[in-house]
Protein backbone atom coordinates (compact mmCIF):
# COMPACT_ATOMS: atom_id res chain seq x y z
CA UNK A 1 0.00 0.00 0.00
CA UNK A 2 1.56 3.49 -0.78
CA UNK A 3 2.43 5.77 1.43
CA UNK A 4 0.08 8.54 2.81
CA UNK A 5 2.21 11.17 1.42
CA UNK A 6 2.62 9.58 -1.46
CA UNK A 7 -1.21 9.41 -2.15
CA UNK A 8 -1.65 12.70 -1.33
CA UNK A 9 0.92 13.97 -3.82
CA UNK A 10 -0.20 11.58 -6.94
CA UNK A 11 -3.99 12.92 -5.91
CA UNK A 12 -2.49 16.52 -6.51
CA UNK A 13 -0.88 15.48 -9.65
CA UNK A 14 -4.63 14.27 -11.06
CA UNK A 15 -2.91 10.71 -11.01
CA UNK A 16 -6.32 8.58 -12.32
CA UNK A 17 -4.55 5.33 -10.88
CA UNK A 18 -4.78 6.55 -7.69
CA UNK A 19 -8.31 7.79 -7.03
CA UNK A 20 -8.63 4.50 -8.90
CA UNK A 21 -6.69 2.82 -6.06
CA UNK A 22 -8.29 4.52 -3.34
CA UNK A 23 -12.02 3.89 -4.79
CA UNK A 24 -11.16 0.14 -4.28
CA UNK A 25 -9.11 0.12 -0.82
CA UNK A 26 -11.85 0.58 1.61
CA UNK A 27 -9.14 1.35 4.40
CA UNK A 28 -8.24 4.30 2.96
CA UNK A 29 -11.14 6.03 4.52
CA UNK A 30 -8.91 7.19 7.04
CA UNK A 31 -6.21 8.69 5.20
CA UNK A 32 -8.93 10.61 2.94
CA UNK A 33 -10.16 12.13 6.06
CA UNK A 34 -6.69 12.96 7.02
CA UNK A 35 -6.36 15.14 3.75
CA UNK A 36 -9.82 16.77 4.46
CA UNK A 37 -8.82 17.95 7.71
CA UNK A 38 -5.47 18.57 6.72
CA UNK A 39 -6.64 20.98 3.31
CA UNK A 40 -9.18 22.26 5.77
CA UNK A 41 -6.60 23.35 8.66
CA UNK A 42 -4.02 24.66 5.49
CA UNK A 43 -7.63 26.46 4.34
CA UNK A 44 -8.35 27.75 7.66
CA UNK A 45 -4.46 29.06 8.44
CA UNK A 46 -4.25 30.37 4.76
CA UNK A 47 -7.24 32.36 5.59
CA UNK A 48 -7.07 33.18 9.29
CA UNK A 49 -5.17 36.75 8.72
CA UNK A 50 -8.76 37.59 6.97
CA UNK A 51 -11.11 35.81 8.83
CA UNK A 52 -9.14 35.06 12.51
CA UNK A 53 -9.20 31.88 14.36
CA UNK A 54 -13.03 31.69 15.12
CA UNK A 55 -12.76 31.17 10.83
CA UNK A 56 -10.44 28.75 10.96
CA UNK A 57 -12.38 26.92 13.26
CA UNK A 58 -15.16 26.74 11.70
CA UNK A 59 -13.51 26.80 8.04
CA UNK A 60 -12.29 22.97 9.41
CA UNK A 61 -15.30 21.67 10.74
CA UNK A 62 -17.25 22.90 7.41
CA UNK A 63 -14.20 21.14 5.42
CA UNK A 64 -15.19 17.70 6.97
CA UNK A 65 -19.36 18.24 6.53
CA UNK A 66 -19.16 19.83 3.38
CA UNK A 67 -17.15 16.67 2.03
CA UNK A 68 -19.37 14.19 3.43
CA UNK A 69 -22.85 16.53 2.13
CA UNK A 70 -20.57 16.30 -0.92
CA UNK A 71 -20.01 12.62 -1.44
CA UNK A 72 -23.62 11.94 -0.54
CA UNK A 73 -25.13 14.34 -3.26
CA UNK A 74 -22.36 13.33 -5.69
CA UNK A 75 -23.34 9.73 -4.98
CA UNK A 76 -27.13 10.42 -5.42
CA UNK A 77 -26.65 12.77 -8.52
CA UNK A 78 -24.79 10.25 -9.79
CA UNK A 79 -25.98 6.93 -9.27
CA UNK A 80 -30.09 7.90 -9.20
CA UNK A 81 -30.19 10.86 -11.84
CA UNK A 82 -27.25 11.16 -14.34
CA UNK A 83 -26.00 7.19 -14.27
CA UNK A 84 -24.23 5.20 -17.31
CA UNK A 85 -24.89 1.68 -17.71
CA UNK A 86 -21.67 0.38 -15.90
CA UNK A 87 -22.58 2.73 -13.05
CA UNK A 88 -21.87 1.23 -10.04
CA UNK A 89 -20.81 2.91 -6.70
CA UNK A 90 -21.34 2.89 -2.99
CA UNK A 91 -21.08 5.93 -0.39
CA UNK A 92 -17.63 4.54 0.94
CA UNK A 93 -16.07 4.77 -2.42
CA UNK A 94 -17.17 8.14 -3.24
CA UNK A 95 -15.74 9.38 0.00
CA UNK A 96 -12.53 7.78 -0.02
CA UNK A 97 -12.42 10.06 -3.61
CA UNK A 98 -13.39 12.88 -2.89
CA UNK A 99 -11.74 12.77 0.44
CA UNK A 100 -8.58 12.60 -1.67
CA UNK A 101 -9.68 15.43 -4.47
CA UNK A 102 -9.15 17.98 -1.13
CA UNK A 103 -5.24 17.51 -1.97
CA UNK A 104 -4.42 20.54 -4.06
CA UNK A 105 -6.31 22.54 -1.07
CA UNK A 106 -3.37 22.43 1.09
CA UNK A 107 -1.55 24.87 -0.75
CA UNK A 108 -4.40 26.93 0.48
CA UNK A 109 -1.76 27.29 3.76
CA UNK A 110 0.10 30.17 1.48
CA UNK A 111 -3.21 32.41 1.32
CA UNK A 112 -1.41 33.50 5.12
CA UNK A 113 1.10 35.33 2.81
CA UNK A 114 0.04 39.33 2.74
CA UNK A 115 -1.46 39.47 -0.65
CA UNK A 116 -1.18 35.82 -1.93
CA UNK A 117 -4.59 34.77 -0.32
CA UNK A 118 -7.18 35.58 -3.12
CA UNK A 119 -4.48 34.14 -5.93
CA UNK A 120 -3.89 31.36 -3.53
CA UNK A 121 -7.30 30.06 -3.02
CA UNK A 122 -8.28 30.53 -6.54
CA UNK A 123 -5.85 28.26 -7.67
CA UNK A 124 -6.49 25.88 -5.45
CA UNK A 125 -10.51 25.53 -5.89
CA UNK A 126 -10.13 25.34 -9.74
CA UNK A 127 -7.12 22.79 -9.11
CA UNK A 128 -9.55 20.74 -6.74
CA UNK A 129 -12.21 20.98 -8.95
CA UNK A 130 -10.17 19.28 -11.68
CA UNK A 131 -9.22 16.76 -9.28
CA UNK A 132 -13.07 16.72 -8.18
CA UNK A 133 -14.11 15.10 -11.62
CA UNK A 134 -11.53 12.77 -12.24
CA UNK A 135 -12.84 11.33 -8.22
CA UNK A 136 -16.55 11.53 -9.65
CA UNK A 137 -15.36 9.86 -13.06
CA UNK A 138 -13.53 7.05 -11.11
CA UNK A 139 -15.83 6.18 -8.21
CA UNK A 140 -19.11 6.25 -10.86
CA UNK A 141 -17.42 4.40 -13.60
CA UNK A 142 -18.24 6.93 -16.00
CA UNK A 143 -16.67 6.90 -19.72
CA UNK A 144 -17.88 10.56 -20.09
CA UNK A 145 -15.72 13.56 -18.00
CA UNK A 146 -19.07 15.99 -19.44
CA UNK A 147 -21.06 13.65 -17.01
CA UNK A 148 -18.49 13.62 -14.56
CA UNK A 149 -18.55 17.63 -14.70
CA UNK A 150 -22.23 17.73 -15.15
CA UNK A 151 -22.62 15.69 -11.73
CA UNK A 152 -20.10 18.09 -9.61
CA UNK A 153 -21.82 21.17 -11.11
CA UNK A 154 -25.50 20.08 -9.89
CA UNK A 155 -23.77 18.55 -6.40
CA UNK A 156 -21.98 22.21 -6.14
CA UNK A 157 -25.20 24.39 -6.51
CA UNK A 158 -27.28 21.95 -4.33
CA UNK A 159 -24.07 22.08 -1.30
CA UNK A 160 -23.66 25.85 -1.60
CA UNK A 161 -28.01 26.17 -0.95
CA UNK A 162 -27.41 23.64 2.13
CA UNK A 163 -24.20 24.91 3.91
CA UNK A 164 -25.96 28.33 3.09
CA UNK A 165 -29.11 27.35 5.40
CA UNK A 166 -26.69 25.45 7.75
CA UNK A 167 -24.84 28.65 8.64
CA UNK A 168 -27.40 30.72 8.43
CA UNK A 169 -29.04 28.91 10.77
CA UNK A 170 -26.20 27.95 13.38
CA UNK A 171 -25.60 32.33 13.24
Amino acid sequence: MSSFIDRIIRAAKLDVNLYEEVEVDKKALGQATGVVIVSGIAAGLGSVARVGFSGFLVGTVAALIGWYIWAYLTYFIGTKFLPESQTQADLGELLRTIGFSSSPGLIRVFGIIPGLARPVFLIASIWMLAAMVIAVKCALDYKSTLRAVGVCVIGWFIQILILGLLFSILK
